[in-house]
């Protein structure tokens, strides 16, 4: 439903059920009806304008933790395949090739996984992470560093203590006006040449243009994205025709099981 049709079947219900594609802004809520509840199959609310639902007297509702084990394994799939160059490899078996030699991975036991974000899927990545070898360090400041010790997380004093000692680099937090762009040209370039980034978040935490000139330039290694700015991502998002990039469509959440969980949540 869009336009016309998405306002008509908002002030028609009691109650909305949405997912990430329907942007619920302040036009759609202007009259809205009977409408009371506005529940998000998923984590974020960043679709949905809170406060103009709030003025109206909608409450506004997500499933914080149903998909939470879905998107921390997508996160720990995309690190393996960025670190063992599996789709590139792939592509070139399937087009008759046998290339050895080109696809020369990297180990992640004994390297250092940097976790931006300690809520629920950025410590179940972390606790995936240690139980592959890796040591993890964390920022996030609404964690102290007592409890990131706690949960087994070395803590970080901020981006600029965090970014050169990632090896690999995940972020795990809203997009919001303060994160959008957290990561852009200046602290790509306060990271390892070796270090690979990855975002199972949300689309704009990581500059898309910066990443893929600093990829081009070989200022990182490699980047694995499932979120972005524009969804569906179009064809001149510059990660597209960017190298050592592996791309997945906003999969962090497309599993049988996810799926079962947010419906019942």
């Amino acid at each position: 439903l869009k336009g016309d049709d998405l306002k008509a079947a908002l002030q028609a219900a009691d109650a909305v059920i949405c997912r990430s594609q329907p942007k619920i802004t302040a036009d759609l809520l202007e009259f809205p009806g009977k409408l009371r509840a506005i529940a998000r199959a998923g984590v974020g609310v960043d679709t949905i304008d809170v406060p103009a639902a709030t003025k109206k007297g909608i409450v506004v509702m997500n499933t914080p933790g149903g998909n939470t084990v879905s998107a921390a394994e997508h996160t720990i799939a995309l690190m393996f395949a960025l670190a063992r160059q599996v789709p590139a490899a792939d592509a070139v078996m399937k087009a008759g090739g046998w290339d050895r030699n080109k696809f020369l991975g990297t180990q992640l036991t004994g390297k250092t996984l940097g976790v931006i974000g300690l809520g629920r899927i950025g410590l179940e990545v972390a606790k995936r992470a240690k139980g592959l070898g890796m040591e993890v360090v964390g920022f996030d400041p609404f964690v102290t560093s007592a409890r990131a010790a706690e949960l087994g997380v070395t803590p970080a004093n901020g981006l600029a203590d965090l970014l050169p000692k990632a090896d690999f680099l995940t972020v795990h937090i809203p997009l919001t006006p303060e994160t959008k762009g957290l990561i852009g040209s200046k602290e790509l370039a306060a990271m390892k040449k070796t270090a690979r980034l990855l975002n199972v978040a949300r689309g704009g935490i990581i500059d898309e243009q910066a990443l893929a000139d600093a990829l081009k330039a070989g200022v990182v290694a490699g980047a694995g994205v499932d979120v972005f700015s524009t969804e569906p991502a179009p064809a001149d998002n510059p990660l597209r025709g960017a190298p050592n990039v592996v791309l997945t469509p906003h999969l962090g959440a497309s599993t049988v099981e996810a799926q079962e969980n947010v419906a019942v949540e």
